[in-house]
């Protein structure tokens, strides 16, 4: 079983691009590892195409050469980089032309014939990223609206992550608001298993 993962540097985490097998340090290794002892009957393939920086628009635009992996099951996380780069580097921010282009990618993966896993792009409560959360919520608005027309299974990250954060400090989960520590890495792995299982099972 090929699982294949797409998004920006959440997924990417640092992964070697010369080497197409490295998985990165984050949340896809994670889960490599975690994933195969549960079924020593079964042989997993995991490809990590992830690319720092990403938007929506970048993943658009490069979605049919990580089709072309032919994977039974494609992980989509990506859409805090459209807000993101807002106010690191003044680009445009269109909720309606997110929306759109979000659409159009996951009604290609769906055309592929693969399951689909969307996990929701989320932004923890630290201080100096407070102002991107109007924004960010039009962004989870509308993967929330195509997710439930397309998606095979959904996880609610920006919900999970909000809620275990009511308990322990969001420097456990991420120092920055946005980039997963390995506790939040951990946390990401486990309830994709989850989902993951019962196209396995």
């Amino acid at each position: 079983m090929k699982i294949l993962f797409i998004g920006d540097s959440i997924t990417d985490s640092e992964r070697n691009k010369n080497d197409p097998a490295d998985l990165g340090d984050g949340y896809v290794k994670l889960l490599s590892e975690k994933l195969p002892p549960l079924y020593e009957d079964k042989t997993f393939t995991f490809v990590n195409r992830g690319i720092s920086g990403n938007k929506i628009g970048d993943i658009a635009a490069r979605l049919d050469e990580c089709l072309a992996e032919k994977a039974d099951i494609v992980i989509l996380l990506a859409g805090i980089n459209d807000v993101l780069h807002k106010y690191t580097e003044g680009t445009i921010f269109d909720s309606q032309i997110f929306e759109q282009t979000y659409l159009q990618v996951v009604q290609k993966i769906k055309e592929s014939g693969t399951v689909l896993i969307i996990a929701e792009p989320f932004l923890l409560d630290v201080p100096d990223k407070k102002r991107m959360r109007k924004d960010f919520d039009m962004v989870l608005a509308a993967v929330k609206r195509i997710e439930a027309q397309y998606a095979d299974a959904y996880i609610a990250l920006d919900e999970i992550f909000a809620g275990v954060s009511m308990s322990v400090s969001v420097s456990a989960y991420s120092l920055d608001g946005i980039h997963p520590t390995h506790r939040g890495a951990r946390l990401i792995a486990d309830n994709l298993i989850k989902k993951i299982r019962p196209f396995i099972d």
